[in-house]
């Protein structure tokens, strides 16, 4: 069909015209019937979000995406496009996608009537007919409903009361095609007042001019909440013009939530091939998302974006590199010390309140990788508080008594294979302690580290991290020594 080169042609071929939200509900009728996935990549949305974005398709309404940052928003948006014809026809040298068969502009109109079925056609993709914009104070009514052009009107050599002086903005220029506004409340009251009369009664004035140009458009919106207070709001008669406002929220578990950071991070083949990341350690990466969303600390208006786990996994996989570089060695694990250089991800990626900026953004940081070692320690290990006394044998007795003794081990960032096995392994009680959680021998090393980290956080023993390096020791041989220093 796309290799029709006029009207005439289109016409022999079949060709029928559809609106655009007829398109896009005919299609996804097609692919729900053959089982095609509609919005490939989005995970965690299959039994809320997109269902409700499928309804609203099937409805033919303009859409409203309401959610926290970070939760694939504007990515639901673009993946609409999947639903459009692959080629559209347009008129050959018009503006704004004017249909062969339903012409709406002056030029289209014209066109059409004066050479009938030799009208030349052109054939625009699926691809460019998504449009984007972010709302900022500064966009204007120009900028996306349009307005007189002086250089036009000087080059054509039209009055201004001409209608082809006009400069059409971003909408009337989206004509048949996907117009995506993202962070609408930043939109200023007036401009989204100029958004009316198009989504209601799907036309646009433009400078007095009586100009009626049935557009045929797909709006999508998308929003934060935490914008309604600090920037803007959407106004009420507009947010009731918009037929459906759609809920989006972040993963609900720790298995979709590591599914995702697996999809998006962006690490380096070398990477993937040469750092093996343990099935843990992406726990623990999520749990510090988790942990940061409750967190008295952070914002929660603000949310905590998907974007912290991506971010992390690049850096605590590129720290393990870094010290494989550093040793000559050809291939490494993660561990949770590597967890250290994953700070910087997390510093950037949370709002704090009052309480969090008094605290500071790196203790916060620390706060919430210890709140996600203990999670993961309790997970695996049995819990110290629920031993009963004198009935359970405590598992952590030996290692405890190790330390003591006055014994303690220093960890480095950069520790080799060897050495950081060897420092383990000294740990007396660690190893029958993993032995006894039935851990496989691949995974008996991170499990041992994971321990130590846990027992620190429930005080079990006492941990310090100073110049890169962690020591464990004794949690009372601080307070004696200081005794003694006395």
């Amino acid at each position: 069909m796309n290799n029709s080169k006029t009207l005439g042609d289109l016409k022999k071929s079949g060709y029928v015209s559809r609106s655009l939200k007829e398109e896009l509900r005919e299609n996804l009728i097609k692919k729900i019937k053959n089982k095609e996935k509609v919005f490939d990549g989005i995970l965690g949305f299959d039994d809320t979000v997109l269902p409700d974005i499928e309804r609203a398709i099937l409805s033919r309404h303009n859409i409203l995406l309401l959610g926290l940052r970070g939760q694939a928003k504007t990515r639901i948006a673009r993946l609409l496009v999947t639903l459009l014809d692959e080629y559209m026809p347009i008129i050959g040298g018009n503006e704004l996608n004017d249909d062969p068969m339903n012409p709406i502009t002056r030029d289209g109109i014209e066109k059409v009537k004066s050479l009938g079925d030799k009208t030349p056609i052109e054939w625009v993709h699926r691809d460019e007919r998504y449009v984007e914009k972010l709302a900022t104070p500064d966009v204007s009514i120009a900028d996306l409903i349009g307005d007189v052009d002086p250089i036009k009107a000087a080059t054509l050599k039209l009055p201004y009361s001409d209608e082809r002086v006009i400069h059409f903005g971003l909408v009337p220029r989206s004509h048949r095609s996907i117009f995506v506004i993202n962070e609408l409340p930043d939109l200023q009251p007036r401009i989204q007042v100029s958004l009316f009369n198009i989504l209601q009664e799907g036309d646009l004035q433009i400078r007095g001019f009586k100009l009626r140009l049935p557009l045929d458009i797909q709006f999508i919106f998308t929003a934060n909440p935490e914008d309604y207070t600090n920037r803007g709001s959407i106004i009420t008669p507009l947010k009731d013009r918009i037929e459906s406002q759609i809920l989006t929220h972040y993963p609900t578990t720790i298995e979709v939530s590591k599914e995702i950071t697996q999809q998006e991070a962006n690490l380096h083949a070398d990477q993937r091939e040469k750092i093996k990341v343990f099935e843990m350690h992406q726990d623990l990466l999520e749990f510090v998302s988790f942990e940061a969303r409750e967190s008295e600390f952070v914002d929660e208006k603000s949310g905590v974006s998907a974007r912290l786990s991506i971010s992390g996994l690049e850096n605590l996989v590129s720290t393990a590199e870094r010290r494989m570089i550093m040793n000559g060695d050809n291939n490494t694990t993660t561990r949770v010390t590597d967890f250290w250089g994953v700070v910087p991800a997390i510093t950037g990626k949370v709002e704090l309140v009052y309480e969090g900026e008094q605290e500071g953004p790196y203790n916060v940081a620390m706060h919430l990788l210890s709140g996600a070692i203990k999670e993961i320690f309790l997970e695996t290990f049995p819990a110290p508080d629920e031993l009963k006394k004198g009935i359970d044998r405590d598992p952590y007795g030996v290692i405890k008594a190790w330390f003591a003794d006055g014994n303690q081990i220093e960890i480095l960032n950069d520790d080799n294979e060897e050495e950081y096995r060897k420092k383990l392994d000294s740990v007396v009680g660690l190893s029958k302690l993993i032995d006894n959680q039935n851990v496989d021998e691949e995974h008996k090393y991170p499990y041992m580290e994971l321990a130590l980290h846990g027992m620190s956080e429930l005080e079990m023993i006492s941990k310090s991290f100073v110049n890169n390096t962690i020591s464990f020791s004794d949690p009372f041989k601080g307070m004696f020594d200081e005794l003694q220093d006395n």
